[in-house]
């Protein structure tokens, strides 16, 4: 989907007025777009009269906000405590091969886009990543090889 000015102001007009709006409206504009596209604060400020600064300040400061395009499947690999000490950081470091990403997070296809997280929540299957909304533990390097690969046949 192109990012035009005329599609971001139809995601921060509906904001217009009200207070403690920045978290919403950032939340709204990457539903949307998969991303926050740096045109986006200034017109922000433009709109909503929120500094671009602090809108980017806050878009930077948590997590769950990208100013980046993601892929089409977003893995989250989770390095908390439990998948750490289970090789989750040998698992990654193999998909990130596996996907020959070198100085980037995103394949060139567009197809994945690969995020290191604190925590899942999901201990118990340590090591986990998730692909989407799907959660996949117990990892090894072949399982998520297998899995990728699944995606990436379903691409084809």
């Amino acid at each position: 989907m192109e990012v035009t000015a005329d599609r971001l102001l139809d995601l921060i007009r509906p904001f217009k007025g009200n207070d403690g709006a920045t978290i919403p409206v950032l939340q709204a504009i990457q539903t949307n777009l998969g991303y926050l596209p740096p045109e986006s604060f200034a017109l922000i400020e433009q709109e909503l009269g929120i500094p671009a600064s602090k809108a980017y300040g806050v878009a930077t400061f948590y997590a769950q906000f990208r100013t980046t395009p993601v892929g089409k499947h977003l893995i989250k690999v989770c390095d908390g405590t439990a998948c750490h000490v289970r090789g989750s950081v040998t698992i990654l470091t193999a998909i990130r091969d596996h996907l020959d990403l070198k100085d980037t997070d995103t394949t060139t296809d567009k197809v994945f886009t690969v995020q290191e997280v604190a925590c899942l929540g999901c201990c118990s299957l340590a090591p986990v990543m998730m692909v989407g909304e799907t959660t996949y533990g117990s990892l090894s390097f072949e399982k998520s090889r297998e899995i990728l690969d699944g995606y990436r046949a379903k691409e084809a």
